[in-house]
């Protein structure tokens, strides 16, 4: 199993700088990483770095609560891609989520997913697993895959709660090869890794990717 092309080497705290987020990259080349994952604002920082490396630039949306309104979700995703990410990983409103409110997160859902596919990018919706029954879970997965999104992903890692085996094993099952599933959140080793893999993941979003493949 390749361990390093199913990472995305993610990067984002709020205190990182730009030596941070070089160094970030550097490993990400030398290791053949899927992608970095990085805030916003640093970006154009991570295209250049990894300009012709075959590593992808992924950026998030609404992060880490997806309390934004729909507009800001779009136009933060719009930004991301204008300035060099092919990737964005976008948090569910899981505030409509909790109140039953399926319609609204689907509709959202579906305008962010027509935008990236319209930039032939791709978009992964972060539900946060930890905030959600397991019949919210199932829900949510199934309007991401009603919305054609590319993936479904566990969580953010910034709401107390981790990607866990049950979960991923969950997201598979629902949406059956819809759309592919991210684990994130608590991955540290390989262990970790290869047993989200072994879950069903495609994708495994770690700031501990260079540990899990050395």
């Amino acid at each position: 199993m390749e361990l390093a092309s199913y990472i995305d080497h993610t990067l984002l705290k709020p205190d990182a700088v730009a030596s941070d987020i070089e160094r970030l990259c550097a490993e990400a080349a030398e290791h053949s990483f899927a992608s970095v994952c990085v805030n916003p604002c640093r970006v154009p920082l991570a295209a250049e770095c990894l300009s012709g490396s075959g590593v992808a630039v992924c950026s998030v949306a609404a992060f880490p609560l997806g309390a934004n309104s729909t507009e800001s979700k779009l136009s933060e995703v719009v930004w991301c891609l204008d300035n060099g990410a092919i990737e964005v990983d976008v948090v569910m409103n899981i505030g409509e989520a909790k109140a039953g409110n399926w319609g609204y997160v689907e509709g959202e859902l579906d305008r962010l997913a027509e935008l990236t596919r319209s930039r032939r990018a791709l978009l992964k919706v972060i539900i946060e697993t930890c905030l959600l029954g397991r019949d919210e879970i199932v829900e949510a997965a199934k309007r991401v895959v009603a919305a054609k999104a590319d993936f479904v992903k566990t969580s953010t890692g910034f709401a107390g709660g981790s990607a866990t085996v049950e979960d991923v094993e969950l997201l598979a099952e629902v949406v059956a090869g819809r759309c592919r599933v991210k684990a994130s959140g608590g991955i540290k080793t390989r262990a970790d890794a290869e047993a989200m893999i072994s879950a069903g993941a495609a994708r495994l979003g770690s700031s501990s990717g260079v540990a899990i493949v050395s």
